[in-house]
This record gives C-alpha cells, structure tokens and sequence, in this order.
C-alpha cells in the first residue's frame, strides 16, 4: 500500500553550521527521492489537496509525472497555474493547505507536496522553463502596480490571456517581499527568485522598477494619460506595526521590515556589500509569526545571541512549524507568556534592556486563540542592545490617499470585492494590499482571481 510507505525525509544543513552562514537550509529532493516520496500519491479521485491549493494547481496530475519520470510533463502542469513553483515549494504553508487536507494525513503523514513542487520547480530552472501558451495580443493594456507575489500571479495571467502588461515597481528590484521580506536561507534570491521573475517576463510581461505610484505616476495618469485599459493593485502591505510603548525610539529599536530589507534586498549579510545594518550583541524579537522567525534567525546569522519574546504559548505561534523548528536546532531561545512593557536604554539613548511581564492565558478571543492576561507582579528585564518589532505590518497609504474614489477599510486595506473589484471602476486589487499581511501563496490566489475579473471587464 501506497500509505504504508514512510515520507521521504529532506536533506538539510546541519544546524551548528547554517547558523552561522546564509546558504539555504533544505537541499530538497534528487529524483530518487522526489519519485519515492511520490508514489505515496492515492490520486483520489476527488483531490482534497486541490481544492485546498489557492491556485488550484492539478496536484495529483503532476506527482503522477513524477512517478513516470517525465519531469518535464509535471513543470508544465504546475506553470498551468503557477510560473513561481520554486518559490511556493520553499515558503507556503503547505500543511495548512493541500497537505493539510491530504487524506494520508489523517491517520499518518501526509503527501509532501511542496516539496515535490520544489523538485519540479528547481528541474525546470536547471533544464529548461516548461513551455507556457500565450494567447495572440488583444490590444488591451494593464497596468500592475507591485511585482510581488500577488502581482506577479496577475501579471502572468493576463499576459497569458493575450493583455499588454506592465509591473510597476517601487523597489530597484522584482519580486516584492518575496526578495527583501524573506531570508536567502529560505529563498535563494539570484538562483530561484531572479529566474522566477524571468519565467514572468518570457510571457512578454514589462516590469520597470523604481516607480513610486502616487508619486512618480498615479492611477489617475496611468489610466487618462498613458492608456491603461485597467489597473491592477498588488502593492502588498509594507508598513509596520510597532507596540506603542515607551523606549520604542531609542537607537537599537528596529522593525522586521527595515531590519530583513537591509539584509536581504540590500545584502547587508554579504561583506562585499556596505549595506550598514546592526548586528546586536543581544537581540530580542517581539512577536512569533513567520516574519519573526525570520528575523531572530537572520540575527543569529550575524552573530547575535537572539531571542524571540511571545506573549502567548509556543501552541499558539503562528509561524510554521518547520521555521519554529529550525529555530531551536539553530539554538534561538524562545521567551514564551512574556510581553515587553518597556525598553530602556542607557545615557547615550541605546537600549540596554527590554521590561516584560509574565503572562498566562485565559478564555479565547475573537481570533479563537486563548487571550494572554498579564500575571501581576511577574515583571522582569531583558538585557539586550537591539529589540526587532515583528508585530505585523499594513498597507501602506499612499496609493489609497492620490486616487479618488478607492475607499480603505480602517486598518488601511484597499476595500475589493470577492473578484477583486475595488470601488473604483476598472481599478482592482488583491493581496496584502486588501487584506494586510498574510502568505505568498493567498495573495498568489487574489492575483489570479482578479485577473480574471479583469478579463471578464475587459471583454476578453
């Protein structure tokens, strides 16, 4: 039986000795490895790991190309739906999605999807990207705001679809959080990402960086000025979160975003680079979702002793399981029912230690996790020279604020509809941009969703 078959366990570096470089920790399969742990596959005949795959890509029909061999036949399935497999292999949440509803997870372990999706993804790269059809041109033209995850889905869509597209981006490089929010220990920027995007561009997709949209062009100039049939609004949601507590400005506070943007989009890790970015003695990092997990990792990289401070139990984190894991192999230490009230620094205005509480969890609150009640009494210092935010992020207003008739929720979203209509006509978007921060792979979906909406606008 198929089911009987133990999952195929990745090869990865060893912990004492990635903590201490930026070279990525899973090796991934061979293909010996990718087709054993493909013949654990029941292809059901109605794929509960499709339905769970925002994207809805034909799982079963491509690990079934695994088992053949035919690892050119599976990269086309996959680029079907998705022109970024190396990526979604390495950073979605598969075990919350089609893993997750993998029927040989029920009693055991279930399919490696992602995994096998990386194989794939990987083969292509070193072989030859997997032929994609793209339609004869139909003279309409779209403007997509953010060549991120969201964007990039979108983009590729409507190229596909036979639209001119152009990305717009802010940044001096494509690809969005994807290359300055994720470490390259988790996604190699040149060898995977940059050969992503270039998957994206083969579609005759035109990406221009270094465009600020509401202010070195806007909506309102791309639409009347410059032609665009439509807009699409994948610009993610880059600005952070801090606590609002005292000692928040002392030098040694950072966000997660400043502090992994300097390090990965700007190389501040790589000593050829002069990036200036600074490395703690002691670093504590507030919060416990995968960005911060990021964060205490890319610290302890650069030689700090790095701590993650959570205010609720490690059950209730909600970073993956596998970036908990591979945090404590590296040897993070994790400060579990503890809250920072306060950071305090020394005469020269640097930190020199956070103050926390003790807290213990009491009924479940409207997220469904048990709410964190402060323990009376419990306070306790710290010592640190640098605190890392890792509290979440929004979207940033600016967009929202020079173009009229796009309504924001409170937090700052882009307020869309299902398809991805904002209220705005011939304005769409989708991502982090709508919904706040949240994973590759959902804001992947949105970007494909709204570009069919955009098609079925369009009369395409």
């Amino acid at each position: 039986m198929a089911n009987k078959i133990p999952r195929v366990p990745v090869r990865e570096q060893d912990p004492k000795v990635r903590a201490t470089n930026f070279e990525e920790v899973c090796y991934g399969y061979n293909l010996e490895e990718a087709q054993l742990e493909a013949s654990r596959c029941l292809h059901c005949k109605n794929p509960r790991c499709v339905a769970h795959c925002p994207v809805s890509i034909r799982i079963p029909d491509f690990i079934e190309q695994i088992t053949k061999g035919d690892i050119a036949r599976a990269a086309e399935i996959i680029s079907e739906d998705s022109l970024l497999a190396s990526v979604c292999g390495r950073v979605c949440p598969q075990e919350n999605q089609c893993e997750g509803s993998c029927i040989l997870g029920v009693k055991g372990e279930s399919v490696a999807i992602g995994k096998l999706e990386r194989f794939v993804g990987d083969w292509s790269h070193a072989n030859g990207a997997a032929k994609v059809n793209v339609a004869p041109r139909n003279g309409k033209r779209v403007a997509v705001i953010g060549s991120g995850p969201a964007g990039l889905a979108c983009a590729s869509d409507l190229a596909k679809a036979g639209c001119e597209v152009k990305i717009f981006e802010a940044l001096h490089k494509a690809g969005g959080v994807l290359v300055y929010g994720i470490p390259e220990f988790r996604l190699p920027k040149d060898k995977i990402m940059a050969k992503e995007v270039e998957k994206v561009k083969a579609l005759g997709v035109e990406i221009e960086t270094d465009v600020i949209v509401g202010r070195t062009v806007t909506i309102d100039s791309l639409m009347d000025d410059e032609g665009y049939d439509a807009v699409f609004i994948g610009s993610g949601a880059g600005l952070p979160m801090f606590m609002g507590i005292p000692g928040e400005n002392l030098n040694g506070v950072v966000s997660a975003n400043e502090f992994l943007t300097r390090a990965n989009l700007m190389h501040a890790y790589d000593p050829e680079y002069d990036t200036p970015i600074f490395k703690g003695g002691r670093t504590v990092v507030v919060g416990g979702g995968n960005v911060a997990m990021d964060a205490v990792r890319t610290a302890k990289r650069l030689g700090s002793d790095a701590f993650i401070v959570y205010r609720r139990s490690e059950e209730e984190l909600p970073a993956r399981k596998e970036e908990v894991h591979h945090a404590k192999e590296e040897g993070i230490e994790f400060r579990m029912l503890c809250n920072p009230l306060e950071i305090l620094g020394d005469e020269n205005g640097v930190v020199r230690s956070v103050k926390c509480i003790r807290m213990e969890l009491g009924e479940p609150d409207d997220s469904g996790r048990r709410r964190p009640i402060p323990v009376e009494g419990s306070e306790f210092e710290i010592e640190c020279d640098q605190v890392i935010m890792a509290l979440g992020t929004s979207p940033n207003p600016l967009i929202a604020s020079t173009t009229g008739g796009l309504e924001t929720t409170r937090r700052g979203g882009i307020v869309a509809d299902e398809t991805g209509a904002t209220t705005r006509k011939g304005v769409f978007a989708g991502g982090d941009a709508v919904t706040g921060a949240a994973t590759v792979i959902l804001a992947m979906g949105a970007g494909r969703g709204a570009a069919k909406a955009i098609l079925e606008y369009l009369g395409v």
